[in-house]
């Protein structure tokens, strides 16, 4: 089915920055259809490396669930259903109550055909075969016949709690998120292994959540001098979302209290002396995720101090991404970020001290209080439903430092990585109020000077990288970051659509 093109799409791609590329690539597949993929593979070929390769660490029966559709505030009422990410991985297709088996490189597919009612209300669907046929699954059988298939089977629990309960009375044993035991843990540790890397199918498929996500940012732009609240904004950025039938892959973060790390409060109105943080991806209907931050001033125009500090944040985030190629320690990454910000806020007078003191004793936390980012995939925060196993590479363990407790990889960077670059500066009344903390750090914070920067609550800048050979390449580079580009995008003065779908490339020829 071809990318719909009624008239208000139209008016969303011509005004948002859809170019002709974008929509030959975003299609609008039916609820069962194979993700775009390579020209080079097709959706078996691709699920079959991916089996193969699990095959190749783990020599015990793989079964995993998708999940179900869980009750918004009665049974007929259900939010939009999301299979389970490592289910997604290996049968390529969100298929409701489905669960595979996984063993030396077959798959075999479980699924109930539609019932007469399913038909009545939700419309007819493929046949159990004929998907079977499309994800390359070597036979398929009804749901009710996978407890003959469980023996000695690994898994990885799902999220919602009823397909969780069905888990553990299948295979017999209790299932906690979080604390996986045996083979669970050999599997999890071997998944973590495959999906840390992403192969060209996925990759393509992030691009194509990436370009939506920039569309939706240069979106949410045009729309703030016509916006009289943040929810106006929002919605048109979720509108970029929609019309290429896609999702958002969390809950937008549209806000002009940028110091709420994860607001989803939207009835703010805009003031003409607000930054405006809005923090969205898209999700491919393949699961893959983007995540795109940018901050604004609603007037079009930063303050002195607004852009003095949005100037520091854009240091940090292009000095990361600068350094981001294989081998190089995400951790240091972090480290390299605070230390910007801790030169910076030194150099504006707000810190008083050398940047690595600061850093060494926390500083900078109180305005950098999170991770510079995460792992990026069919999770925004990749696999963390594994908690720090995915994350934190084997031996490491979460620090309880004021500066590094939130940072959620320490891991080495490596070829085909995905991770979020994301620096920032907030002004949060639970941490800058906080006696102890006033305490501790009165010698090194100028409590008067930081006082003048009172129209700065939060900035954010986050980008989507993919660690290549030979450095990295910015998936979201459309999408500008330069104060004056913000600007003119604001006001109207630059283009809505991308200059050039290419991301840009950061070699470092060292590696």
């Amino acid at each position: 089915m071809a990318l719909a093109s009624g008239p208000a799409t139209k008016t969303l791609i011509q005004r948002y920055g859809s170019d002709i590329e974008l929509e030959a690539t975003l299609t609008m597949p039916h609820p069962i259809t194979s993700p775009v993929a390579p020209d080079s593979l097709s959706l078996p070929m691709i699920l079959k490396q991916r089996r193969l390769r699990l095959a190749a660490q783990v020599e015990f029966p793989v079964v995993l669930w998708a999940g179900g559709r869980s009750s918004r505030n009665y049974p007929a009422n259900t939010y939009p259903f999301r299979a389970s990410s490592h289910f997604l991985y290996f049968a390529g297709l969100p298929l409701p109550h489905a669960a595979i088996h996984l063993y030396d490189g077959t798959l075999t597919l479980f699924l109930d055909d539609a019932t007469p009612a399913d038909r009545l209300w939700h419309g007819d669907t493929p046949p159990r075969d004929e998907i079977a046929a499309q994800i390359g699954a070597e036979a398929a059988y009804p749901l009710d016949q996978l407890k003959d298939f469980t023996a000695g089977a690994a898994t990885i629990p799902v999220p919602d709690p009823a397909t969780r309960l069905l888990q553990s009375q299948l295979l017999d044993r209790p299932l906690t998120p979080n604390r996986l035991h045996d083979h669970d843990r050999l599997l999890a540790e071997a998944i973590i292994q495959l999906r840390l890397s992403h192969d060209a199918a996925a990759v393509h498929e992030i691009r194509r959540a990436a370009t939506i996500t920039v569309a939706a940012h240069r979106a949410g732009m045009a729309a703030t001098p016509h916006a009289q609240t943040e929810a106006e904004v929002r919605a048109a950025m979720e509108a970029v979302v929609m019309a290429h039938n896609t999702t958002c892959a969390y809950s937008s973060i549209v806000t002009v209290h940028g110091e709420v790390l994860h607001n989803e409060q939207y009835h703010h109105l805009l003031q003409p002396g607000d930054l405006l943080l809005a923090d969205l991806g898209a999700e491919a209907p393949s699961g893959w995720a983007s995540d795109v931050t940018r901050t604004w001033p609603v007037s079009g125009q930063f303050s002195p101090t607004q852009r003095d500090l949005y100037d520091v944040v854009l240091a940090a985030h292009d000095q990361c991404i600068q350094q981001s190629r294989p081998g190089v320690e995400y951790r240091d990454l972090h480290l390299l970020a605070a230390q910007v910000i801790a030169a910076g806020l030194s150099d504006l007078g707000i810190l008083r001290g050398r940047a690595e003191d600061l850093v060494a004793m926390d500083a900078h936390a109180l305005f950098f209080p999170h991770g510079v980012g995460h792992l990026l995939g069919l999770d925004v925060h990749d696999m963390e439903d594994l908690g720090d196993l995915a994350g934190y590479e084997a031996g490491r363990v979460r620090s309880d430092r004021f500066g590094l407790s939130y940072l959620r990889l320490d891991r080495p960077l490596r070829p085909g990585m995905a991770v979020t670059i994301e620096p920032g500066f907030y002004q949060v009344p639970a941490i800058l109020q906080d006696p102890e903390r006033q305490q501790r750090y009165r010698e090194v914070v100028n409590w008067e000077r930081l006082a003048q920067f009172a129209d700065v609550r939060g900035i954010r800048i986050e980008d989507d990288v993919l660690i290549t050979e030979t450095g990295s390449e910015v998936l979201t580079a459309a999408l500008p970051t330069q104060a004056d580009a913000i600007e003119q995008l604001v006001q109207g003065e630059l283009s809505a659509q991308p200059q050039s779908s290419q991301s840009r490339q950061v070699v470092n020829r060292e590696c």
